[in-house]
């Protein structure tokens, strides 16, 4: 029983490191994508500022993924399954 407690503290774990490395690489890309598009916009047509659409709508899909990743979505939305994955890990005890 100790073994699979010990698999299973691995096993969330593993997955939190890898929504942790899919916030930064979302992260990395949006900081490095983000001036180009800039660029592109300002040297081909600057009196229409395009690039607002995407510097809003990707870093509100960020915003999202950092709440989700970071801990604010699982004061609000975790915890619950959490708790009921407890809960019912302890029935199967008994």
């Amino acid at each position: 029983m100790e073994n699979i407690a010990k698999q299973e503290a691995y096993d969330r774990a593993k997955k939190r490191v890898d929504e942790l490395k899919g916030f930064y690489g979302h992260l990395t890309a949006y900081v490095l994508v983000m001036p180009v598009l800039i660029y592109i916009n300002y040297k081909t047509n600057w009196d229409f500022q395009w690039f607002w659409f995407s510097l809003v709508g990707w870093g509100a899909g960020l915003l999202s993924h950092g709440f989700c990743v970071l801990g604010i979505n699982r004061i609000f939305g975790r915890n619950w399954e959490d708790r009921k994955i407890r809960e019912y890990m302890n029935k199967d005890k008994f």
